[in-house]
């Protein structure tokens, strides 16, 4: 699955968290620090290692709930491949650790124009620049079963668990507008697909392609999934048919974690999603984000990425205010107040 179970990583917009400190440090409240991160997925574990490695003081607001904790297993990062989402999050922890980076558990609610990060239950953090990587939630359809088999045989994404159902009977439900190009995707690890409209209408092209790929359609609609010891027996129609499938992927709506950002007034891209430039840079000065939160498609890796990047890019940014500030000193008349 991809960066980050339905709660943000980080935790904005959950108020009934409160906040305590991790790790090295008891940190006074009225610490500037040079970076807060929000959300402690990939984006923002990978973001704080390298400020913490620029030697910035660096903490990290971590919600403890990362999207991909339904799945056992991540795949298609290298050296990474098979491992348990939460190892990887437990060692990115024990690596800040090593660096002195904070981690607090809580949930961030506001970020205020003087770029201060308000806690639920906690202290407000004052932040040089801050870098939201909150991630999103998964919204399923509305059908009996969903939830329950999400992330083990209720899948998404076909380059994170193709693999592991390759060559077995897969289904794909027709609930999104992207549903056929799923199934036609998904061709390429089975040679038993079958493609399940549901509420879906497929055009006589869609159709056509389908049936030249080698997918079958399951006309009627699904009324859920149906399941025999702990495991997916098949899918079930409105008839009383049920057609025998191992695995089942669907595209959920991805929702996005953003309300910390919208309330800033950052710009949104034409599909709605909050606008980066190329390092995570937003509309607002000062605010960066990353991951998930502003690209659905971010499989872990690529999210990891893109808070590495981020971290580049807010290292340089304080450096030049930096500069400019000892220029500035280094103008002034001598003994006038600096």
């Amino acid at each position: 699955m991809s960066e980050t179970n339905n709660g943000p990583d980080s935790g904005a917009e959950n108020p009934a968290h409160g906040a305590s400190m991790h790790h090295a440090g008891n940190p006074a409240r009225d610490t500037e620090w040079d970076v807060v991160v929000v959300g402690a997925g990939a984006a923002g574990l990978n973001a704080a290692l390298v400020l913490a490695r620029a030697r910035r003081r660096v903490v990290v607001i971590d919600g403890g709930a990362p999207r991909n904790a339904p799945a056992d297993r991540m795949h298609g990062f290298l050296s990474r491949d098979g491992m348990p989402p939460a190892a990887l999050l437990e060692v990115g922890r024990a690596e800040l650790a090593t660096y002195g980076a904070e981690l607090l558990t809580g949930q961030a609610t506001e970020i205020t124009p003087a770029l201060g990060v308000r806690l639920a239950g906690g202290p407000e953090l004052r932040a040089r620049r801050v870098l939201v990587a909150t991630g999103l939630r998964d919204e399923l359809p509305a059908i009996p079963g969903l939830r329950e088999r999400w992330g083990r045989d209720l899948l998404h994404c076909p380059y994170c668990h193709g693999y592991e159902v390759r060559d077995q009977p897969l289904g794909v439900l027709g609930t999104h507008p992207g549903s056929v190009h799923h199934a036609l995707l998904l061709r390429q690890w089975s040679p038993d697909v079958v493609f399940f409209p549901h509420t879906m209408d497929p055009t006589d092209d869609e159709r056509e392609r389908l049936t030249a790929r080698g997918v079958r359609i399951a006309e009627g609609t699904v009324t859920r999934l149906v399941t025999e010891g702990d495991r997916l027996r098949g899918v079930e129609l409105a008839d009383g048919r049920v057609v025998p499938r191992a695995a089942v992927f669907v595209v959920p709506r991805m929702v996005p974690h953003d309300a910390l950002l919208t309330a800033l007034g950052c710009a949104r891209n034409e599909d709605g999603w909050v606008s980066t430039d190329p390092s995570g840079r937003t509309s607002v000065p000062g605010v960066w984000a990353a991951g998930n939160v502003v690209d659905p498609r971010a499989q872990v890796v690529t999210a990891a990425g893109m808070g590495a990047a981020a971290a580049f890019a807010l290292n340089l940014d304080l450096v030049a205010e930096e500069v400019e500030q000892a220029v500035a000193e280094h103008r002034a008349p001598a003994g006038a107040d600096r």
